[in-house]
């Protein structure tokens, strides 16, 4: 096992190489789904489960498919592991099965799923694509949470509502109420709002890795010898 090559993956999945942040894909369910953590987990959640169970599908048979059905074949194994994903989460969860709606078949059709067969798991062997997927799963499940709290945080001034969806009747009691009384901020909760946050969002990690660049270029300038002095030149030289 190469940990250099894990590590890679991981930090390329979980921040520099997120799906939804830098590759701009699966945005339709990220706009769409993201009114609420629970919600967004949910979707996160099966978007996990179908990009790992893709990428070790696709690692598993990529030297016995022919290039010329490669594509139709990856949407098959993609269409199945959703349709597992949607069958366990009609008997599991059918009340989250129910608000997911369209867009939990929709995840077919997910850009990010199909990029990451044609791109990683179809060059790669079993075990090493399992785990990419699984952390671009979890990059895109994790900007979904982060969007989903935003918006349920400031358009309803709730945060874990609905939870019982998810978790059974005893999540119910897991809502916070962070700001009492709050009167419902429309924006954040409609279609505009989802676009908002996610500039946000795509601006503040900018932000962050511009930061870390400068950080990292500042520590890697040579030293000034010891002695040394530095001279200022004015005016003008014939």
């Amino acid at each position: 096992m190469n940990d250099d090559r894990y590590a890679q993956v991981l930090r390329d999945g979980l921040w520099r190489n997120n799906g939804a942040l830098v590759q701009l894909l699966g945005l339709c369910p990220l706009l769409a789904v993201s009114g609420s953590v629970v919600n967004a987990l949910g979707m996160g959640l099966a978007t996990i489960v179908v990009l790992a169970t893709t990428s070790t599908l696709v690692a598993s048979v990529r030297n016995t498919v022919p290039n010329a059905i490669r594509l139709p074949v990856f949407v098959l194994i993609i269409a199945s592991s959703v349709t597992v994903v949607e069958l366990l989460m009609q008997a599991l969860a059918y009340g989250m099965y129910e608000v997911l709606g369209i867009f939990l078949p929709l995840i077919t059709t997910n850009c990010l799923v199909l990029g990451r067969a044609e791109a990683f798991a179809s060059r790669n062997p079993v075990a090493i694509s399992a785990f990419e997927g699984m952390m671009m799963g979890s990059g895109f499940a994790a900007t979904l949470i982060v969007l989903g709290a935003l918006r349920e945080l400031f358009g309803n001034g709730t945060l874990f509502a609905g939870m019982d969806l998810l978790f059974g009747p005893a999540a119910a009691a897991w809502e916070v109420r962070p700001f009492g009384e709050y009167k419902h901020f429309l924006l954040a909760v409609l279609p505009p709002g989802a676009f908002i946050f996610t500039g946000l969002l795509i601006a503040a990690k900018n932000g962050i890795d511009a930061r870390l660049q400068e950080r990292r270029a500042r520590a890697a300038a040579p030293a000034a010898p010891p002695g040394s002095k530095r001279v200022r030149v004015t005016g003008h030289i014939g």
